[in-house]
């Protein structure tokens, strides 16, 4: 799967169970490791742990390889690296504390549609 691809599947998967403040970033001309970051916040833990959790289940069911999990139950972030796309689904208050927006606040913002 594109990363393209892969990115609107994440965010559809989000979008499907009430995640908040969906941000795509798209990282291509700034660095190897990635071509997007996902970010979304949950209402409470379990809400992170479910959205991360559907996440990795509809990428599964695509066939798509999940590189690693990183965070868990009662977790505030819990990251899912799927190559090409990173997903990072916090509670709002660690996102706004780590703010990882702000360090790619010069790479171009892509709804969460996936138009810039």
């Amino acid at each position: 799967m594109q990363a393209e691809q892969l990115k609107d599947l994440i965010v559809s998967s989000l979008e499907d169970v009430k995640a908040k403040d969906i941000s795509v970033v798209d990282v291509r001309d700034r660095t190897s490791v990635t071509d997007f970051m996902v970010l979304a916040s949950g209402t409470s833990s379990r809400h992170v742990k479910s959205l991360a959790d559907s996440v990795v289940v509809d990428a599964k069911e695509k066939g798509v390889r999940i590189g690693s999990v990183e965070g868990g139950g009662g977790s505030d972030w819990i990251l899912v690296d799927m190559g090409d796309v990173v997903v990072h689904v916090m509670l709002p208050a660690t996102r706004e504390f780590y703010d990882l927006e702000r360090f790619w606040r010069d790479a171009p913002d892509v709804d969460a549609a996936g138009s810039e």
